[in-house]
């Protein structure tokens, strides 16, 4: 089993999605182990996105933490075989304007990168997901505390596994 952070963004949130968000995850078969709402500030947002500075440069930093912290968000800890790849496989590629129809992205976001950059604003792509198991490592232990989670067994894996 794997754990993976996913973040359901200021943006799902506004827009309503977080229920058909939630479902999907669950439908995959991953289970929620870990789900709280909080408002982060910028600050955590910059721990949250400690390289993204140095790979892409201040001003996408600023952008990228100013979104994340601009009202309550999501956090969860999804468990499940292959979950980092299952939850980013349903999240759909980054760009939403580029995800595949049947994503949670490509079904409810349409923000093109160029139009981002345009008016310098983040790409609401509704939902953050661990990227590796190294990123979801240091992800998890930033969001979570270990007595936060809690894992068990659904009644349908208990007659199929």
């Amino acid at each position: 089993m794997q754990k993976t952070l996913v973040l359901l963004k200021p943006d799902a949130i506004q827009r309503g999605v977080c229920g058909e968000i939630l479902h999907r995850l669950e439908r995959a078969g991953l289970n929620i182990v870990g789900m709280k709402m909080v408002w982060i500030t910028k600050e955590f947002g910059e721990k949250h996105y400690f390289d993204v500075k140095e790979r892409h440069g201040e001003k996408v930093l600023d952008i990228l933490t100013e979104s994340l912290s601009e009202g309550p968000l999501i956090a969860m800890v999804i468990e499940g075989i292959e979950a980092i790849a299952t939850v980013r496989k349903l999240a759909g590629t980054t760009y939403p304007f580029e995800a595949a129809p049947g994503t949670i992205r490509g079904d409810f976001a349409h923000i093109s990168k160029t139009h981002a950059r345009e008016k310098d604003k983040a790409v609401c792509n509704l939902i953050h997901a661990s990227a590796s198991e190294k990123d979801a490592e240091y992800e998890l232990k930033l969001w979570f505390e270990p007595k936060e989670l809690h894992s068990y067994t659904k009644l349908d894996d208990k007659y199929t596994f």
